[in-house]
């Protein structure tokens, strides 16, 4: 638990740092260790890439004892704290989740408002913040700066769901962060404005997804930076140009 506990006072001490956190979006011991070796000091494990590393696909399709193994593998292939993507908690209660990942070295977590496996339903504010608020007791009550990542879809849902949806994520992220959360993440942002519009609205971090080559659709690092986004991933777009790339290269050898 001591090197569990050191590893979450890192991640938590890059999160209150002030400065613009990436955490490259691995799937795989490989990809953790190429992140590793390049210099980054945090990563996060991508549900979405390991799903589909492994033959399975998002929206908890992957059985969670499973997805923690490969998660355990690449939380020790590496010395840096480790996150990882639980999408809205895989039908655990909150502390029984945080349980499971203390228990294979993870020290953050990705807990989104959509539940995938109850026909892709939405919880509601309070709902979300509650379980983000008991996952945040059970944290501190193992005694581990746990970062919780709380993420909302209502700005990828769009307007088929939620009238206003720049308002509605604005609601959410901020129930988040007084629930707990030590870093916000407002899925689907494509614009400068809507960056700046969330970063105004919590002292957290606000969690942005790039491409690794062509950045976001506000602007490359220097831009996100400038308008106040302090936590970039990559989602699965890493692996997805990996993939890209991939193709292109090996189809030259085909006959």
């Amino acid at each position: 638990m001591s090197n569990i506990s050191a590893l979450a006072q890192s991640l938590a001490e890059q999160h209150e740092s002030g400065d613009v956190l990436v955490m490259p979006t691995v799937w795989d011991t490989w990809s953790a260790a190429v992140a590793a070796d390049a210099g980054f000091s945090s990563l996060t494990v991508g549900s979405h890439s390991v799903a589909d590393a492994v033959g399975s696909s998002d929206g908890e399709n992957m059985d969670f004892t499973h997805y923690i193994e490969v998660v355990k593998k690449i939380v020790e292939s590496v010395d840096v704290p480790v996150s990882v993507d639980v999408e809205s908690g895989y039908g655990l209660a909150p502390s029984e989740l945080i349980q499971r990942l203390l228990e294979v070295g993870v020290v953050g977590a990705n807990i989104e408002d959509v539940v995938h496996r109850d026909n892709g339903r939405v919880r509601d504010r309070e709902e979300h913040a509650d379980y983000i608020a008991r996952a945040r007791a059970a944290a501190d009550d193992a005694g581990v700066q746990f970062v919780i990542n709380g993420r909302t879809d209502a700005v990828k849902l769009g307007t088929d769901v939620f009238p206003d949806p720049l308002e509605e994520a604005a609601e959410r992220i901020t129930l988040m962060e007084q629930a707990g959360a030590r870093a916000v993440y407002p899925v689907g942002l494509s614009t400068a404005e809507e960056i700046t519009r969330l970063v105004e609205e919590v002292s957290v971090p606000v969690n942005v997804t790039a491409h690794p080559v062509d950045g976001h659709g506000a602007g490359d690092f220097a831009v996100l930076k400038g308008l106040g986004a302090r936590r970039i991933t990559f989602g699965p777009l890493w692996q997805k140009w990996l993939s890209a790339v991939s193709t292109e290269q090996l189809s030259q050898w085909k006959s």
